[in-house]
């Protein structure tokens, strides 16, 4: 059976039915197949249909083709709300560049899972990977963010405690977009089985780790699939190791916008990664030499939560916004299902007013008249200022803050599987020494730092303060882990610049050179030296 097939150019080709796009198998009728740059119609029997393959021209990932099913998921207001949800929440107001929503970050790991399903299987047909399981694997990476509360994890990390993860809360939001939307009947149109299904991609959201229940909205159970497609809940959301596309693409697309430079390469992953069996299931694989790469990215994880995610500023920016809204949180009301009005910590229950609940919150809060919202405006007044809690120190602690590998105190890398080039079905795990021995042996810190909510022009109160916390850790016992000086770090290295520099043009200078010099430039040498001082002093 041929297909003609016709360019915007009218050049014609003829094609054989094998040399067609797996994805268009299931048109295997006479037919005549005109293509235009994103556009493909079909006229099957009398029939025409036509699929659009929308492109977003994205800064990380370039010019990113998604389906018109995932489309649809795109063009609804559950979906567009995300265009209103920082990213890195409050870390906007340290790092200018970190401007960037959940939006544009939720199709980048649809892109990302399509890429890494298209390149399995291609290298491992035996795989039998198909378009209804891409379809289940994008549509989750898609929707994997839907349940983030303004500013990210500020609201369903602090605000909200008792959602025990944002996951949760995708699931519900996923659960209100599809009905709301009518988008079962568009799954359907694509040959996905809605009870099966529908399953499998809230089952792919919070991850499908082994022997653990991770949401508790959901029931433990692998009836999406069974476990010779065990790999594909590997994809979004890791569990096993936390190696995932949603991974790789906050790291780049972070990194990226806070100007942070990138090393790992998630598309030289791809072109070692492979699915082995491992216990019964399958499970993705990647090769023995790759095992540093793996380090570099879980080390970037940990320095982007040091350096960006936990930043003394960003954190307590953070706390001074749930403060805010914790203030605001009884005078608000948001209307939801059934014209009920709900105060902000209850919108989580009704995805109808948690849909309209953005970072907008903040602008309404602070341009607000309302008398009860006083005390929250002066909040958020003070960060627009700039006139922010005051961090006296931190210490060690158990609680708070915690910068980790992804896997809480624990190697990740001792939970991924290798494979050899000689040995590509036998995979095996490496250990760390095996690596490098400059790995480190920890995998986690945890400190708590503490605040000062004085006026930031009250020096004499916060010096006080800041001597009474040192008296406090010291006696108890508490290793005072100080916050840099940036002042004083300046000077520092101004002097032992300045003392190398003397040291090395005395070493350099002949002896004749110094007796001519103490001869009869001693009062200029002081005098350039003095100079040198008020030089140092106007730094």
């Amino acid at each position: 059976m041929s297909y003609e097939y016709k360019t915007v150019w009218q050049a014609t080709l003829k094609l054989q039915t094998s040399e067609l796009p797996t994805s268009m198998s299931i048109y295997q009728k006479t037919c005549r197949l005109f293509k235009s740059s994103n556009q493909i119609i079909f006229k099957i029997t009398g029939v025409c249909c036509s699929v659009f393959f929308q492109v977003f021209n994205d800064p990380i990932h370039g010019h990113m083709e998604i389906h018109p099913l995932l489309v649809k998921f795109i063009d609804t207001p559950q979906f567009q709300r995300l265009r209103n949800i920082k990213q890195l929440g409050a870390a906007y107001y340290v790092y200018p560049g970190a401007s960037h929503n959940r939006f544009e970050h939720s199709i980048g790991v649809a892109h990302l899972a399509g890429q890494f399903l298209q390149a399995l299987r291609d290298r491992q047909p035996d795989l039998k990977i198909s378009e209804e399981d891409i379809f289940c694997v994008q549509i989750a990476g898609l929707c994997h963010d839907l349940g983030h509360g303004p500013f990210s994890h500020l609201f369903d990390g602090k605000l909200i405690p008792e959602v025990r993860k944002h996951e949760d809360a995708s699931i519900m939001m996923f659960d209100h977009m599809v009905e709301v939307n009518e988008l079962k009947k568009e799954m359907v149109k694509y040959k996905l089985v809605l009870d099966k299904d529908l399953e499998f991609i809230k089952q792919l959201i919070v991850g499908c780790p082994d022997g653990e229940n991770v949401s508790q909205s959901l029931p433990h159970t692998t009836s999406g699939r069974g476990k010779d497609k065990y790999f594909l809940y590997e994809i979004v959301a890791n569990k096993t190791n936390g190696i995932d596309v949603d991974k790789w693409d906050y790291l780049a697309r972070d990194c990226h916008h806070l100007g942070i430079p990138m090393s790992f390469d998630y598309q030289r992953f791809l072109k070692f990664a492979r699915v082995c069996e491992v216990d019964g299931k399958k499970h993705i694989c990647v090769r023995d030499k790759e095992a540093a790469n793996l380090y570099d990215m879980f080390y970037r994880r940990f320095s982007l939560h040091q350096r960006a995610y936990q930043h003394r500023v960003n954190n307590i920016i953070e706390y001074m916004i749930t403060e805010a809204l914790l203030e605001a949180n009884e005078h608000i009301k948001i209307e939801g299902s059934k014209q009920k009005k709900h105060k902000l910590s209850e919108t989580i229950d009704d995805m109808s007013a948690y849909t309209k609940l953005t970072d907008s919150v903040f602008d309404q809060i602070l341009n607000s008249s309302d008398d009860n919202l006083k005390g929250a405006r002066e909040i958020l007044n003070k960060i627009v200022r700039r006139q922010i809690y005051k961090c006296l120190g931190k210490i060690p602690s158990k609680v708070v803050v915690t910068l980790d590998y992804g896997m809480k105190g624990e190697n990740p890398i001792d939970k991924v599987y290798f494979y050899s080039k000689k040995k590509p079905d036998k995979p095996y795990r490496i250990s760390k020494e095996e690596v490098s021995k400059l790995l480190p042996a920890d995998f986690n810190e945890t400190f708590l730092r503490v605040y000062w909510k004085g006026e930031p022009d009250d020096d004499e109160s916060l010096e006080t303060a800041t001597d009474k916390f040192n008296k406090w850790c010291t006696k108890n016992n508490f290793p005072l882990l100080q916050v840099i000086d940036l002042w004083l770090m300046l000077t520092r290295l101004y002097d032992i610049c300045s003392q190398r520099m003397e040291v090395k043009m005395k070493l350099s200078l002949p002896n004749n050179s110094r007796l001519n010099n103490s001869e009869g430039k001693g009062d200029s040498s002081r005098a350039e030296s003095s100079e040198a001082g008020k030089r140092k002093a106007k730094i």
